[in-house]
């Protein structure tokens, strides 16, 4: 629960009902951001965009979605990494230019964009948002390419860090991912459809096939010819964001290729292996940490039961009491079940712990409702360092691991015991030996794949 989630992308070409599908898609993407949500679809006018900020409910009415209909479409559910949560920066992004209309929304976050934005300023461009979105399109509206494809290409040559793209235009869409493969996009097949989304729970919901995914470094060109595939740069090495796997994408996904399920029971069975303790019962924070409590809870022999139970229906914001109900934030999403819990030993498993403030109000939750015992486990290792690929955390001096040891954590969130997986079981976890995949491990190891320069040095407080 700690950390706060990405950006989810959908597209859909050509079907007729493009906008609907898109709709439908970014509902099954919105665990992905909460903060804004955007439609981009093609028309026989050209394309028509409309976004705001809010959940998909909140944003799309009939009204609006009969005025999106068309053959083609891209969608977009934000939460913020750069910009911040202004209506301006809200996706899809539209322009008119040199290569008429073109459309971009954007899963990452560029680690060179200020000094790119500052180019683009001082030649003349002039940007309507701070989102680094913004900032690629204006790459690809200036680039020297005849076509928009080699616009592209160019456009993506000069940009550091991490991007899942579609683009939308009058003839077409494209799909880009980083060389490095950081944020997700997947390929799927509807009918005569080609159907790109963030996560593979998309594509069920809609009905497409999953085909693959959208390679490290490669650009798809879907059109009226079909598809078409073209690397943006020559060497890559796919390292995608483990925590996809740990904390981000829905259970029911594909990502990577891979089941976030069948992963998660996998580290949660190595945390049992590890961090075995006697105990009672193996208690899952929910929504992320069920499927580790349930590999711990397989692995261990212990019985496994919800003894939190979350309440779905906390909108965005919701206005807070005075200081005088305490732990208010964590109490108006998660409940415990005092009769599974009362003169229980309780493991407690979560899949990370940021700050430690939401992990010490859990334990403290959970022992007021009677618990005897509570042993904290976490499916990842000591978040230690910051993230600079689009994922929203906080500077490295806010992270608890980076200051602390565990036993002093596990003092400081009260628990009678702390478990963190090590790094060598994550990896055995979530890797792929046949396929010799390997995963960005910066949060937890502060190895960075691509240099952060000016991002590092104004979030972290250390090397």
């Amino acid at each position: 629960m700690p950390f706060r989630d990405e950006c989810g992308v959908f597209g859909i070409i050509p079907q007729a009902e493009a906008h609907r599908h898109t709709y439908l898609g970014l509902y099954a993407l919105q665990h992905r951001g909460q903060e804004a949500a955007g439609i981009c679809s093609r028309g026989p006018e050209g394309l028509t965009l409309h976004k705001g900020q809010g959940y998909v409910a909140d944003v799309f009415t009939q009204e609006v979605l009969d005025r999106l209909e068309g053959d083609a479409a891209i969608g977009h559910t934000r939460y913020s990494t750069t910009g911040g949560n202004v209506a301006s920066a809200a996706h899809p992004f539209l322009i008119h230019g040199r290569f008429g209309q073109v459309a971009l929304c954007h899963n990452g976050n560029l680690t060179n964009s200020e000094a790119l934005r500052q180019r683009l300023i001082e030649a003349g461009h002039t940007f309507t948002s701070p989102s680094d979105s913004e900032v690629i399109l204006a790459l690809v509206n200036r680039a020297e390419a005849a076509d928009l494809e080699g616009a592209v290409v160019e456009a993506l040559s000069q940009v550091e860090g991490a991007y899942s793209l579609l683009i939308l235009f009058e003839k077409g869409l494209i799909a880009a991912r980083d060389p490095l493969g950081f944020r997700p996009l997947a390929i799927g097949r509807m009918g005569e459809a080609w159907v790109f989304a963030s996560e593979t729970c998309a594509f069920d919901l809609v009905g497409a096939e999953y085909l693959r995914e959208v390679e490290a470094g490669e650009i798809v060109v879907a059109d009226a010819a079909g598809l078409r595939s073209r690397q943006s740069r020559g060497q890559v090495q796919a390292l995608p964001c483990v925590f996809e796997h740990v904390y981000f994408s829905r259970p029911d996904s594909l990502v990577f290729g891979r089941s976030v399920m069948a992963t998660r029971r996998a580290m949660g069975r190595f945390l049992a292996r590890r961090h075995g303790v006697p105990a009672d019962l193996v208690v899952p924070v929910p929504d992320s940490g069920v499927h580790a409590a349930l590999g711990y809870a397989e692995e261990s022999g212990l019985p496994f039961d919800f003894g939190l139970i979350r309440n779905h229906y906390v909108g965005r914001t919701f206005i807070e009491p005075k200081q005088s109900i305490r732990s208010f934030g964590v109490k108006v999403k998660l409940n415990p079940a005092r009769e599974l819990l009362r003169d229980k030993r309780v493991v407690l498993v979560d899949d990370s712990i940021v700050r430690g403030t939401t992990s010490k109000k859990i334990v403290q939750m959970v022992r007021a409702a009677g618990a005897r015992e509570v042993h904290m486990r976490i499916s990842s290792p000591p978040t230690t360092h910051s993230c600079f690929y689009g994922i929203d955390t906080p500077t490295r001096e806010q992270l608890i691991a980076a200051r602390q040891s565990v036993a002093e954590i596990a003092r400081f969130i009260e628990a009678d015991t702390l478990g963190y997986l090590a790094l060598e079981d994550l990896e055995q976890a979530v890797e792929d030996p046949l396929h010799g995949r390997g995963f960005c491990y910066a949060c937890f190891t502060g190895v960075y794949p691509v240099d952060p320069g000016g991002l590092r040095a104004s979030a972290s407080c250390g090397p």
